[in-house]
């Protein structure tokens, strides 16, 4: 009998996954970044972003009703428009899945190595990776399990800054200063420096559709999992944006002594050495939730790959019959991870949203696709839904794209030229169609969902 993955997850659980692959508490972690750029309207480039976001949220919304199985970007777009142009975003999408964990990773080890710098960071990344790795080869309900302690964890360290960031305002200017509008638009900031920081606030959401890797282990997901993307994205969306603008009349304008640390400062300042302390043990706490969600989505991306024998079967396509879980992939995944030990926070980070919105762009796409496809089957689709919102998202997206670094278009085009060699090489200088899953899988599969 062939082994496959259990269904155990329902609403909450997708929600909780998600929001620990975004990982709130990280709108502090860039917080001063967003906000220098913005000239003091952090809160401004959050509600942009959450309004691009929720474009494309939909459109992974429609394609999970109608491919409701593992795989996100790459099973959208190979059904919807081609397999050979769904097997270029899987590789794309791999930029942002297999090596987002690595970066994870890498970031909770720089917190901890500044704080203890007697110890080498090597040791805490690999720490980080053991104890993610363990968890998640154990299966997704142990993982689930985990997620709600560490989200409970962080989001009680974003409450706790949150309320003592309106009694420092309070305290200092009284209660009247809490309802402002200079956090979203005031003398220094204008719809270019906004729409700039929106650029960079939306790295945020990536992840949000990482549920979509999760749809072969959710309970009835033709309902439950778009029901989760648009709740990952507006809760997300939501606390970035009360957030930053709780942390921005505490710190009014963006000019900061170093804005990459502004939010660590910002905690002494509201909370004094106590808060700090738990701040910083809410960050690393934060780093280690999403790393376990991270891995488990890069695994399911890597096990759908392999099912359809685009990556080796043998490797990626198998699954543990003890356990049910993906564990060659959730290894992988790992030792990519040590990679981290040699590289900086700013070198991993360059390339993955790269893949992330080459993805996000054709996710839409396919959605108008999937509408003329349905059409011409003489199935009536709502156009508003299937056409105007994904056109929308598209454009949107492709424009985010385009305002990457030239670093990180530069590494991505490479890895997407690298991803043309390969094509060509297993379908015979594309002669033939990427290989796909075997009608017997795919009639499991499919009948499970």
């Amino acid at each position: 009998m062939t082994t496959t993955l259990t269904r155990t997850l329902k609403l909450p659980s997708l929600v909780l996954f998600g929001l620990a692959y975004l990982t709130p508490i990280i709108v502090l972690g860039i917080f001063g970044i967003i906000a220098e750029t913005t000239g003091g309207a952090a809160p401004a480039a959050y509600l942009v972003a959450l309004v691009a976001m929720l474009f494309t949220a939909h459109s992974y919304g429609r394609m999970a009703i109608a491919f409701p199985v593992a795989g996100s970007a790459y099973t959208y777009v190979r059904r919807s428009i081609d397999s050979r142009v769904g097997f270029l975003v899987g590789w794309a999408v791999l930029l942002d899945y297999l090596f987002l964990p690595m970066v994870i990773w890498l970031i909770g080890g720089s917190y901890l190595s500044a704080q203890f710098p007697g110890i080498p960071i090597g040791v805490w990344i690999v720490g980080f990776i053991l104890i993610t790795t363990l968890l998640n080869v154990l299966g997704i309900k142990v993982a689930d399990k985990a997620n709600y302690v560490l989200m409970a964890f962080q989001l009680l360290v974003l409450v706790f800054f949150v309320a003592l960031a309106i009694g420092n305002v309070v305290s200092a200017n009284g209660a009247g200063a809490l309802a402002s509008g200079q956090p979203f638009f005031n003398d220094t900031a204008s719809f270019a420096t906004i729409s700039a920081g929106a650029a960079i606030a939306a790295y945020s959401f990536l992840g949000f559709d990482a549920v979509t890797t999760l749809t072969e282990e959710t309970i009835n997901p033709r309902r439950t999992v778009p029901r989760a993307i648009m709740l990952v994205a507006l809760i997300g969306g939501g606390i970035f944006v009360v957030v930053s603008y709780v942390t921005q009349l505490v710190h009014p304008g963006g000019v900061f002594e170093d804005s990459a640390s502004a939010a660590s400062s910002i905690a002494l300042q509201i909370g004094g050495q106590l808060f700090g302390a738990v701040f910083l043990a809410g960050l690393v706490v934060a780093q280690f939730a999403s790393g376990l969600a991270a891995q488990a989505s890069a695994s399911r991306l890597l096990y759908a790959m392999g099912r359809d024998s685009v990556l080796p079967k043998a490797v990626f396509g198998r699954l543990s019959e003890k356990f049910h879980t993906p564990v060659a992939n959730l290894v992988v995944t790992g030792i990519v991870g040590l990679i981290a030990i040699f590289l900086d926070v700013a070198t991993s980070t360059s390339f993955i949203n790269f893949g992330a919105f080459t993805a996000f762009t054709l996710v839409n796409a396919s959605v108008v696709f999937h509408y003329v496809r349905q059409r011409r089957a003489g199935q009536q689709l709502n156009p508003m839904s299937y056409v105007v919102i994904p056109v929308v998202g598209a454009i949107i997206c492709a424009y985010l794209l385009s305002r990457l670094d030239s670093n990180a278009i530069t590494l991505g085009v490479s890895w997407l030229v690298l991803g043309v060699v390969v094509l060509a090489l297993i379908t015979r200088g594309f002669k033939a169609a990427p290989p796909e899953m075997t009608a017997t899988e795919k009639a499991t599969v499919e009948a499970a969902a």
